[in-house]
């Protein structure tokens, strides 16, 4: 288990016989998939297997944790409060702006420079794109992007990567198609960043007004990773084994583009009839209508075993951001 050199929950003999390896996470910021390395991925992903694997507690005492949801958020929160407090650490923060200073008219560059005095590390949720990194730039410890509008969420695709490796055994050599809304899906974003350390097929399919923007395309091509825009599900689902699928988001789309494309792509049990045997769905939720709730009965629908990934995969980051030893 890769944890903490002086937790007491293993015995005396494995943590005398043990190497010490070295913590690539250790006070680092992750505000974007792109500050991460293949090592740093992989030993995230490896941490996260561990707690999966063997559960632990106490690691973060006398930790605090500050959770900034300046947006309204389900998943994201509730995974990092349950990942801290199964950790024995403690968390402040709040869920929304609401009765915050900054309806005040505090600046955010003052509200993170004051929290980083009261915490150990922060996570933070922002509508404004660079708001994680301008957290980042003002707090003494380290921060973790919990979303920041429509540009990262580098936890979610961690998340995202836990999850095709537990339930495909594997993280190369694999056909991953991405179905919504590519232009502001954050979750898209990263993940299709991540992509350029490993051998992954992508196949995006959106409406014309919500495809994947230029500038990423142009990042996918200099990094060498695969990809191909599609017009349907029917085209794309017998050719893959890990079938992205997104919601709309209408709280970034205009009233009239939302009302078009809202209904454009709903995966049903019928298109899944040609599907590989092995498929597996991952949806980053919140789900509107874009799966058939009949899907959620089918082998192939794994969005909520991914949504229960997050704790794992959120306790490594905690860990390994704020304890300097671990053991492998």
């Amino acid at each position: 288990m890769a944890i903490l050199h002086s937790e007491k929950c293993f015995s005396s003999r494995s943590q005398q016989s043990d190497p010490m390896i070295e913590n690539l996470m250790f006070q680092r910021d992750l505000l974007s998939i792109k500050d991460l390395s293949l090592a740093q991925i992989q030993q995230i992903l490896s941490v996260a297997a561990k707690f999966k694997a063997h559960p632990q507690t106490n690691i973060l005492n006398n930790k605090i944790i500050a959770h900034c949801f300046f947006e309204a958020s389900t998943r994201t929160r509730l995974s990092f409060e349950t990942a801290t407090l199964r950790l024995g650490g403690h968390v402040i923060g709040f869920a929304s702006s609401e009765g915050l200073s900054v309806q005040k008219g505090e600046s955010l560059h003052d509200t993170m420079r004051m929290i980083s005095g009261y915490a150990d590390l922060i996570v933070i949720r922002h509508p404004k794109e660079g708001a994680a990194r301008l957290a980042a730039d003002v707090a003494n410890i380290p921060v973790i992007n919990a979303g920041d509008g429509a540009n990262q969420h580098p936890t979610q695709t961690l998340v995202d990567l836990f999850s095709i490796q537990e339930c495909q055994q594997r993280l190369n050599g694999l056909s991953v198609a991405i179905i919504g809304d590519l232009k502001y899906g954050r979750t898209i974003h990263s993940f299709a960043q991540a992509c350029k350390f490993f051998d992954i097929r992508l196949f995006f399919v959106a409406p014309d007004a919500l495809t994947l923007p230029e500038s990423i395309c142009d990042n996918l091509k200099k990094d060498g990773v695969r990809f191909s825009f599609h017009q349907s599900l029917e085209e794309v689902i017998p050719k893959v084994d890990i079938l992205y699928m997104t919601r709309i988001q209408q709280e970034r789309c205009n009233k009239s583009e939302y009302q078009q494309i809202e209904k454009q792509y709903v995966l049903t049990p019928a298109l899944l009839d040609a599907a590989k045997p092995h498929l597996k769905i991952l949806h980053p939720l919140p789900r509107l209508n874009e799966i058939d709730v009949a899907v959620d009965d089918l082998p192939y629908a794994y969005y909520f075993q991914q949504a229960a990934n997050a704790v794992y995969v959120r306790q490594a980051l905690l860990t390994l951001m704020l304890n300097q030893e671990v053991i492998a």
